[in-house]
């Protein structure tokens, strides 16, 4: 049995994931103040090495972190570029390759029921992912999110 996911809308759609966001993090950022404590008391060459490389490894882990989030909004963008076409009239269809990535995005939550509407607003008041996130009356939930 699954457990049951937690109910999403504007306010309560962030995800953290506990091991990256916080342990991961936190023991990241010790680390830089600690190598900063001990390049203090201890100045030499070594020491600075230590601070530098401690700075250093927050480098691959937020490019980690960033790479994921655009494969996920390409995967999106092409998601909600598939819906809209299945859900929209036929003569809208070239409208939806004028929405930004970031347009897209936003339009990821919103129900079938409104999400035309929506990316016609998007298009001609030229929302953000926010504003959009905002508008939206019936909230389709992602609990697949990276």
């Amino acid at each position: 049995m699954s457990k049951p996911q937690p109910v999403q809308d504007f306010k309560h759609h962030a995800r953290f994931h506990p091991p990256f966001h916080f342990v991961t993090g936190f023991a990241l950022m010790a680390n830089v103040v600690f190598a900063i404590v001990y390049f203090v008391k201890h100045m030499s060459v070594w020491s600075g090495w230590i601070l530098v490389m401690s700075i250093v490894i927050w480098i691959p882990v937020l490019l980690i972190r960033i790479y994921a989030l655009k494969v996920q909004d390409r995967l999106i963008r092409l998601e909600e570029r598939l819906r809209l076409q299945s859900l929209a009239p036929p003569e809208w269809h070239p409208q939806i390759y004028r929405l930004t990535e970031d347009q897209m995005v936003g339009l990821r939550f919103a129900s079938d029921d409104e999400v035309v509407a929506l990316a016609r607003q998007a298009l001609e008041e030229n929302l953000n992912r926010k504003q959009i996130k905002e508008r939206i009356r019936s909230w389709r939930p992602d609990h697949f999110r990276v």
